[in-house]
């Protein structure tokens, strides 16, 4: 039986977020140790480009798995697959004795970090209470965060050891959150809502009990299950989940569009592209390479901060007003790089002879990018965890989650041709990316703040039973006219 409370389980669950930073931040140096190249025997564009397209692949499939996974196994268990997973993938890239090997072992620790990324966002929400489910959901992101900063500094300090352990230690590292997720996971609660969703409606009432008990008399707790077991219970009742009435039901393909929009959005950002165009610029700055990774780990450090307070705002101002101020910031960030660009470095290439100060300007504008997008990286993980309805929750989620890893597997791949091409002035396509979000957040985006997971189907018109939290005497009345005294489900109260 789990003994962790709410905050507790969302912050072991995190650690998967430090998981996803750390593999996604640590290839970056170390496909540039010189102990690396030297042992792998120098790899070429191609075969770099596969070590670390192969990880976002694996993500692909990782988040295509959830679908299935989440529904047939728990949200528990399924993390316990996706830490095991990663354990192989990552103890075979630190283990690797040519180039293969470590593709394999990223594209395997992408199967784990896919899977973590869908369902750790999901599992916090539903844990968690309306006011405080902004705030749990995103320590994904803010664990993101850390992972990217210990893997940067860590290549860093690793840059210095002059033997093999200079990129088989930074790899190899990648295990232990693995292993502290597979070992812990079994101290945490499962979903009460999965708990509800298969009939086990007795032990999703002592898992609210334990999870909600601190800060909330019986009378809240006693509402709070029989709102989620109403709704649970109702929409079984009236629908039958398969992927074609995914689609076909109006309410929820708008909330399949609106969850696989925001992460599609936060790809379309720029935010992977402006990450890899920093080190060209640093590079026509005559930055080396220990210099540039001490910037990037400058960058990193502030981004956590920059997450803390982001976590603070969430259930305080929403979730839509800081997309759109944040989608803003990241369109006329981009669109200052592009024109400096344009108009005062690229336009000195034949000289080489850049601008200076346009070069340092474009510097600060990744810094001022790095600070907007903080918003959009943690709302991006919240926002379609909590809009979809318990039993498409884990489909819903699943091709959100696959919408974002699909865009970063293709920007992965032609950025670099791209950039190689018309340089900075790619960043115009993103920064109207930038204002087609904004947009659609203004006018197709509804605030979901303040409101428990059931509440989201008064935002998209498919209430079906009054919610026990807002009216229990006009939800107990409607519940025991559907099903009488003598139903499982009134038992079950």
């Amino acid at each position: 039986m789990g003994r962790l409370t709410t905050g507790g389980t969302a912050i072991f669950l995190a650690i998967g977020g430090f998981l996803f930073g750390y593999d996604s931040g640590i290839i970056a140096s170390t496909i540039v140790q010189p102990y690396f190249t030297a042992y792998m025997g120098t790899p070429n564009s191609a075969e770099t480009g596969g070590i670390v397209s192969s990880f976002t692949g694996g993500a692909v499939l990782g988040a295509a798995s959830i679908s299935y996974l989440a529904d047939r196994l728990g949200r528990k268990k399924t993390v316990f697959v996706g830490a095991v997973i990663s354990v192989i993938g990552c103890a075979l890239q630190g283990g690797a004795v040519n180039l293969a090997m470590v593709a394999v072992g990223r594209a395997i620790a992408g199967i784990a970090v896919g899977q973590l990324s869908s369902i750790v966002p999901m599992y916090c929400a539903e844990i968690a209470t309306a006011q405080d489910r902004g705030k749990l959901s995103g320590l994904l992101q803010l664990m993101l965060s850390w992972g990217f900063f210990v893997a940067q500094w860590l290549g860093y300090g690793c840059f210095h050891v002059n033997s093999d352990f200079q990129w088989r230690f930074p790899l190899a590292f990648q295990v232990v959150p693995g292993l502290i997720m597979a070992g812990g996971v079994w101290f945490l609660q499962e979903s009460p809502r999965w708990l509800m969703e298969h009939d086990r409606h007795d032990e999703a009432k002592i898992v609210l009990q334990k999870l909600h008990s601190t800060g909330h008399n019986d009378d809240f707790l006693q509402l709070e299950f029989e709102e989620i077991r109403d709704t649970i219970v109702a929409e079984k009742e009236v629908a039958t989940v398969s992927w074609k009435q995914l689609l076909a039901k109006p309410s929820w393909r708008k909330r399949l569009f609106l969850g696989c929009g925001i992460q599609a959005f936060g790809q379309l950002s720029g935010i992977n592209v402006i990450n890899y165009y920093g080190n060209e610029i640093y590079k026509l700055l005559g930055i080396d390479t220990a210099t540039s990774l001490k910037i990037v780990g400058i960058s990193g450090a502030l981004s956590i901060v920059y997450c803390v307070i982001g976590l603070w705002l969430l259930d305080r101002v929403g979730r839509i007003k800081p997309m759109i101020v944040a989608t803003a910031g990241c369109a006329l960030a981009l669109l200052v790089n592009s024109v400096l660009s344009q108009y005062y470095v690229a336009g000195n290439e034949e000289t080489m002879n850049p601008n200076g100060n346009a070069l340092r300007a474009m510097v600060a504008m990744n810094f001022v990018f790095s600070f907007f997008f903080t918003m959009i990286g943690i709302i991006t993980w919240v926002y379609p965890a909590e809009i979809f309805s318990t039993e498409i929750r884990a489909r819903g989620n699943s091709l959100s989650t696959m919408s974002n890893w699909i865009l970063n597997l293709i920007f992965a791949q032609f950025s670099p041709t791209a950039l190689a091409s018309v340089g900075f002035r790619y960043f115009y396509a993103f920064f109207v990316f930038n204002l087609c979000a904004v947009v659609c957040y203004i006018f197709l985006y509804p605030e979901t703040a303040g409101r428990t997971l059931e509440q989201m189907d008064e935002l998209f018109g498919d209430q079906l039973v009054p919610h026990a939290l807002e009216n229990p005497e006009k939800a107990r009345a409607v519940m025991m006219e559907r099903f009488g005294d003598g139903t499982e489900t009134r038992q079950a109260v």
